[in-house]
């Protein structure tokens, strides 16, 4: 069984018992959290799909951990001008792993 939910604007592809980072959440650790936003569910040939979520379904998750990824440098230049600006970024994560999906 597999579902599409909607997490934080990014549709994901979840299964029970995956695990996935998506964007910072602000859970404690431990807690559960439930996804409402459900656009489709596959149970075999049982498919469900919602307009634009389907009714009653539901994907139960508990969160693992929060962190920060790798840093990431941007740079600006424009040539001939000396002009050059660097600045890093590192963005945060929660780490989920679903529990349950209820159809």
């Amino acid at each position: 069984m597999f579902a599409i939910v909607d997490i934080a604007g990014f549709q994901e592809i979840v299964s029970e018992g995956m695990k996935l980072k998506v964007p910072l959440l602000k859970k404690e650790p431990a807690s559960v959290v439930l996804f409402e936003k459900v656009l489709l569910t596959s149970d075999g040939d049982d498919v469900k799909i919602g307009l634009p979520y389907v009714k009653g379904a539901s994907v139960e998750a508990k969160v693992l951990s929060e962190g920060k990824g790798d840093k990431i440098r941007i740079q600006k230049a424009h040539r001939r001008k000396r002009y050059r600006r660097v600045a890093g970024h590192r963005q945060q994560f929660t780490e989920i792993e679903i529990v349950k999906i209820v159809s």
